[in-house]
C-alpha cells in the first residue's frame, strides 16, 4: 500500500490520537480531522476551511469529544 505524503494526512501531536487529512479543491485547503478505531477504520468527525498555520484548538477538542462519545457508545452497545 502506499503511503499518503505527510502533507496531506498526519497526525496531530499533544492530541487524543488525532489525524488530519488535507483536501485541496481550487485555492481553497479543506481540513477533515479523525480518529482510527482499532487501526483499520478511519472515522472523521469534523471538517473546516483551514485559512492558518495552526488547527484552530476549538476544532480539535471538537474531534476528541466525538472520538471520546464514539468509543463510549461503542462499549455501551457491546
Amino acid at each position: 500500500m502506499d503511503r499518503v505524503p505527510a502533507n496531506y494526512f498526519k497526525k496531530l501531536v499533544n492530541t487524543a490520537d488525532i489525524c488530519e487529512v488535507r483536501v485541496d479543491v481550487g485555492r481553497n485547503t479543506f481540513r477533515l480531522l479523525g480518529f482510527y478505531d482499532k487501526g483499520e477504520l478511519l472515522l472523521l468527525t469534523n471538517a473546516f476551511q483551514k485559512k492558518t498555520q495552526q488547527t484552530p484548538p476549538a476544532e480539535i477538542r471538537l474531534a476528541e469529544e466525538r472520538k471520546a462519545d464514539y468509543i463510549k457508545r461503542r462499549s455501551d452497545h457491546g
